[in-house]
């Protein structure tokens, strides 16, 4: 290998082979000393029958009629013009020929033209660089016909460039003098990540003379699956991998001078006591730390996984593989693996069919609010959460319980069965494959499941063999009754899961609320229906389930439920940038932030003495962090101050990680860290044995739930009037869409237009209007409804808005008060039962002479004046007690009062009428 052109090459036109009667002759096959490795078939591109489909058949009556041709075959190639060229293996479908669009991994070709592939594999050194670490075998199980056969597979050209770079990289990191971080690789979902991971193992361990390679992975049905595909490429290894059972087995496993393949979980990698230090794992540098989908979530220098990896392997060298990009925030993911090596994105991989496109379909089930129960809600709701704060009860309002009693309420669940029945069977009538939904949570997986098979009770079966729907999901015994037939072991959900990939299986739809959302491949799955909130990195994942090459599979549909559109429309804009790598922070000027975050933190216990919390027992570490909590709480403004500054803190200390000056401090930040947990934690529950954040959840969940009723569901872009509903995500035509819709209706735009500067007046002259509850779910409700395009619903909701506003301004007419007079009137009222009973009359009477008194009293700069302010107050107070208002409400009102003044005066400052 190392001198390639010692050995004989030669490339044969037109070459008989004679064999079983068979007489046939290749356009084009290429000999390495002897051995045909290589064969090429050429289509005339003005003949319209010679294709590259034809060039494809004629490689299988070649295999059919002469095999001994393919003994040592490694590639195959097709032509039918200069401009269209593409490479696979002799077990390859037709959909797995790719194009090689490289030849030195830096400019990538427009088109799969037959040059770029001639130079980029068959250069003497690259072609035999290829057949010894680019190709791998792999079984391919057919459950349903109980046969397995042999699958050759080829790296395509964004896979052999990474890795290459990735050796390069790590050879670099794992030197004396490198730092230990050799970059990470970010190939999209689908385009081939985990044999990637394959290559750049056994590419690593002959760079590296045989180190040992750790694999990384956060849960264990991936490390199931990334180790499955190592076992079966075990021959590129030169090794069997071996699994971590427990921490102590890992340990065992690293016990060698060199080599081995091991797979753990990121899990294994947790000290027995929250904090305390990581028993040393291996001291050796001839260690490679690979992690399958390295963020943020997982590495945390401070008490996380990063912290306990250095801890356990501190002279190790870390690479990450991810399907998803680094967020330009994440620190703590480039602290621990650096930069990016190589990026591959999902834009590529669609231009590439490397992945096929995905479609996105809006159908939400309109949501709406029984108008009958609107004062029950606000009744139900006071009542639960009497005593609490004003800004807990917001908090309350907006927590998840409320959001899934909506989203699984037992109308709309019934109307999206329907909808998914009839949308899938069509789906299935013109493209066989399969479909995964996604629910929101295990109650509404279940509930679905029952009232799709009400409708299509053949779906159904209580084998796990058998059955055309299933729902797949963690739990326990402890779950209720109809949950138990849904929850299967692992061994019954690997079944499962053989099941939906097998395309000749039955089974086609499956529920899932998290499982198979992220290193689930199964290349027939073509629709998934999402009725979950998702966003970011994990909506990518989810969405790429539907993303492989199959066949004839034109693409991946998504069904939209619930509006995600806008998430989506989120995640492409960062998922498609391939210049995603941040300029490199200065690392010093990193540390003096943080250094002086520090300080301030460090100043506040300057009268407290927390060295017992290092003492390392876990009861001292409670006590000293419980008096911690009280002693902050003590300082003036201590708990506003104490949130922020560590919050400060953190984040400047991800900055400067892993610099020795942050590391030296880490464990004081952990600290700083618990004491904010305590007060956070106190400040939910309020320090008392009172209700706690679940028992609202599950209430407010009673009280929405029988309040929220659905009427249809409805294509949205049909709605809008828009001529494409399934519109390709990465199309300029989706993303005009999800951001352009509302330009397109100038009927929106008038009224969007005219209403604007009415609204800010509005808010303006009535401050102190409150939101009640169910105006705020009210709110929720058409955020749901109009959150993935606005155009199908806003031009009614803003007719209304319009109406309540023309009512707003006309109340005063009712009242027999000016609008001015309103503004007051609003602010001086209140439920309480002493000010309710002075009565409307009196109010309204106070309300007018406010409005004379503060006309007269307020000049141009007034609210600049604290005398003028101050007289103010006093005139106000006088005006109060002259009526009868309640004394001790009388400051909370003088002050709403003249803040209401202060945004009427521009109108009237000066005005002595």
């Amino acid at each position: 290998r190392h001198q390639p052109l010692n050995n004989d090459w030669l490339a044969v036109n037109q070459y008989t082979i004679i064999e079983n009667n068979h007489n046939r002759r290749p356009d084009i096959i290429v000999f390495v000393n002897g051995l045909p490795l290589a064969v090429f078939e050429l289509k005339n591109p003005a003949a319209p029958q010679a294709t590259i489909k034809s060039a494809f058949n004629q490689i299988q009556t070649y295999k059919a009629e002469i095999p001994s041709l393919f003994a040592y075959n490694a590639l195959c190639v097709l032509a039918d013009h200069v401009k269209s060229a593409v490479v696979g293996t002799i077990s390859a479908d037709l959909d797995r020929f790719v194009g090689w669009k490289s030849i030195d991994g830096q400019a990538i070709a427009k088109t799969n033209d037959l040059e770029t592939l001639l130079k980029g594999i068959f250069a003497p050194d690259r072609l035999l660089d290829i057949i010894l670490n680019f190709i791998v075998f792999e079984n391919d199980h057919d459950s349903r016909r109980q046969v397995t056969k042999t699958i050759k597979k080829l790296a395509a050209y964004h896979q052999y460039f990474a890795v290459n770079k990735a050796v390069e990289r790590t050879a670099l990191a794992a030197a004396p003098s490198g730092d230990g971080r050799a970059g990470v690789v970010w190939h999209t979902q689908g385009s081939g990540k985990s044999l990637s991971m394959v290559f750049y193992a056994g590419q690593i361990i002959q760079r590296l003379d045989n180190p040992t390679l750790v694999l990384l992975t956060d849960r264990n049905d991936l490390d199931n699956q990334l180790f499955t595909v190592f076992d079966h490429c075990s021959n590129l290894l030169r090794q069997l991998p071996r699994q971590a059972r427990d921490r102590a087995d890992l340990q065992k496993l690293l016990t060698v001078a060199s080599g081995g393949v091991v797979f753990t979980t990121i899990q294994k990698f947790l000290p027995d006591q929250p904090a305390d230090k990581y028993p040393l794992l291996s001291d050796r540098r001839n260690i490679i730390v690979i992690a399958d989908e390295a963020h943020r979530s997982q590495y945390d220098f401070i008490d996380g996984y990063a912290r306990h990896l250095r801890e356990g392997l501190p002279n190790a060298t870390f690479i990450g593989f991810t399907g998803t990009p680094i967020e330009l925030s994440d620190k703590n993911t480039r602290a621990v693996f650096g930069e990016y090596i190589d990026v591959y994105d999902i834009a590529r991989a669609v231009e590439d069919h490397a992945t096929v496109p995905i479609y996105y379909e809006a159908r939400l089930a309109k949501l709406e609010l029984l108008k009958e129960m609107t004062p029950t809600i606000d009744a139900d709701f006071e009542e639960l959460t009497e005593g609490e704060e004003t800004d807990k009860k917001e908090k309350l309002k907006s927590k998840w319980a409320r959001l899934e009693a909506m989203i699984g309420s037992e109308k709309r669940i019934s109307l999206i069965a329907q909808d998914v029945v009839d949308h899938f069977t069509a789906r299935l009538s013109v493209m066989d494959g399969k479909g995964l939904f996604v629910a929101m949570s295990r109650r509404i997986a279940v509930e679905l499941y029952d009232e799709i098979i009400k409708l299509r009770p053949d779906w159904h079966s209580d084998d796990i063999n058998q059955g055309v729907i299933k729902v797949v999901m963690t739990g326990s015994a402890a779950d209720p009754a109809n949950y138990q037939k849904h929850l299967h072991n692992k061994e019954e959900r690997d079944l499962l899961a053989r099941r939906l990939k097998d395309p000749h299986d039955y089974l086609k739809l499956v529920i899932v609320r998290d499982m198979w959302l992220t290193g689930f491949d199964a290349p027939s799955l073509h629709t998934m229906y999402i009725d979950k909130p998702m966003q970011g990195h994990g909506l990518m994942q989810a969405i790429a389930r539907v993303n492989r090459v199959y066949k004839d599979k034109p693409g991946g549909l998504i069904v939209d439920y619930i509006g995600i559109a806008p998430s989506l429309q989120q995640a492409l804009s960062n998922y498609t940038k391939s210049d995603q790598a941040e300029p490199m922070i200065d690392q010093e000027q990193a540390i003096n932030l943080m250094q002086e975050k520090y300080e301030i933190v460090h100043a506040l216990y300057h009268d407290f003495d927390y060295s017992a919390y290092f003492s390392g027992q876990a009861r001292a570490k409670a006590e000293t962090a419980g008096q911690a909590m009280d002693y902050i709480l003590s300082l003036p403004d201590g708990k506003k101050r104490y949130l922020q500054l560590v919050s400060e803190l953190s984040q400047a200390f991800a900055l400067a990680v892993p610099s020795e000056a942050a590391l030296a401090i880490r464990d004081e930040i952990a600290f700083f860290q618990t004491v904010r947990s305590f007060i956070a934690k106190f400040e939910q529950t309020g320090g008392l044995g009172g209700p706690t954040m679940e028992d609202y959840d599950q209430a407010i969940k009673q009280i929405v739930s029988s309040a929220v009723s659905s009427d249809q569901v409805i294509n949205i872009f049909d709605a809008a009037g828009l001529q494409n509903p399934n519109v390709a995500v990465l199309s300029d035509e989706f993303l005009q869409e999800v951001q352009g819709l509302e330009r397109r209706n100038v009927a929106m735009e008038i009224l969007k237009k005219l209403l604007n500067n009415e609204i800010k007046t509005l808010e303006k002259k009535f401050l102190v209007k409150s939101r009640a509850f169910s105006q705020m779910l009210e709110e929720t409700i058409r955020r749901y409804q109009n959150q993935t395009i606005e155009a199908a619903q806003v031009i009614a909701e803003l007719v209304d808005l319009a109406k309540k506003i023309r009512a707003e301004k006309e109340r005063g007419i009712d009242l027999h008060l000016t609008e001015d007079e309103v503004a007051f009137y609003d602010a001086l009222y209140t439920n309480d039962s002493a000010v309710m009973e002075l009565g409307d009359e009196t109010l309204k009477q106070i309300a007018q002479e406010l409005v004379s008194l503060l006309r007269k009293n307020t000049t141009i700069d007034w609210t600049l004046k604290e005398q003028v302010r101050a007289k103010l107050r006093v005139y106000v107070k006088k005006l109060l007690n002259k009526y009868g208002y309640p004394p001790d409400k009388q400051d909370q009102a003088t002050k709403t009062v003249l803040e209401q003044a202060e945004v009427l005066c521009k109108d009237w400052s000066g005005n002595s009428n």
